[in-house]
């Protein structure tokens, strides 16, 4: 585990976690890393949050490093939105293979910022976004022109965010969807996320080099 700074102009820091790999050369890095975005920064969200967590032990047991960041300071997802788009180029820089993972707020984000990035990651998953932050900052818009691979989570009882467009638009995109039994906060589903989760970027970012 290892601290980070995402250079761009903003105060973005984030944890670096990596699994190890040893074969008859040595120790080798992973080639394949997540960006995990947290939920709101006002509502206590961080890179601590306990579904980012979750996720990030899941994919280094996979073999898929993760950086979970926090956001700089708050610019109503403006500023968030560029604050993924940094951690995406960061990784993109180091890795061979990028993914994408936002909870809530940052499920949102991570959609608007895999979007618009050129080159754009390799897979995105996004677990209870909302359709929409600001006018301009509008998910199913953004969805678009996505590309990638894209797996959308959601709770069957979450009356919190409003993901039913987003969940209607991936479907009709013909993107994954996975409902799970519970509300926004995932309260004991820590272990059904994470496993689900591990296993799309498992397939997108390790099976299909």
């Amino acid at each position: 585990m290892s601290d980070v700074l995402i250079p761009g102009g903003r105060d973005v820091r984030g944890t670096l976690e990596e699994p190890t790999f040893s074969d008859q050369a040595g120790e080798r890095a992973p080639n394949a890393i997540v960006v995990a975005c947290p939920p709101h920064p006002q509502q206590g969200g961080s890179r601590s949050d306990q579904r980012l967590r979750a996720v990030s032990e899941a994919l280094i047991e996979d073999g898929i490093a993760c950086l979970r960041f926090d956001y700089g300071p708050w610019d109503e997802g403006y500023g968030e939105r560029e604050d993924v788009r940094n951690a995406i180029r960061w990784a993109d820089e180091r890795y061979e293979r990028v993914g994408v993972f936002g909870y809530s707020f940052g499920a949102t984000l991570s959609l608007l910022a895999t979007a618009a990035l050129d080159p754009s990651p390799d897979a995105v998953a996004a677990l209870a976004p909302t359709a929409r932050l600001a006018d301009d900052l509008d998910a199913l818009e953004a969805m678009d022109g996505l590309e990638p691979p894209t797996h959308v989570l959601y709770g069957e009882r979450d009356t919190t965010a409003e993901w039913k467009p987003v969940v209607e638009c991936a479907r009709e995109r013909g993107d994954e969807t996975t409902a799970l039994a519970g509300d926004h906060f995932f309260v004991g589903a820590q272990d059904d996320i994470a496993s689900t989760v591990a296993s799309f970027f498992m397939r997108t970012l390790l099976e299909s080099t």
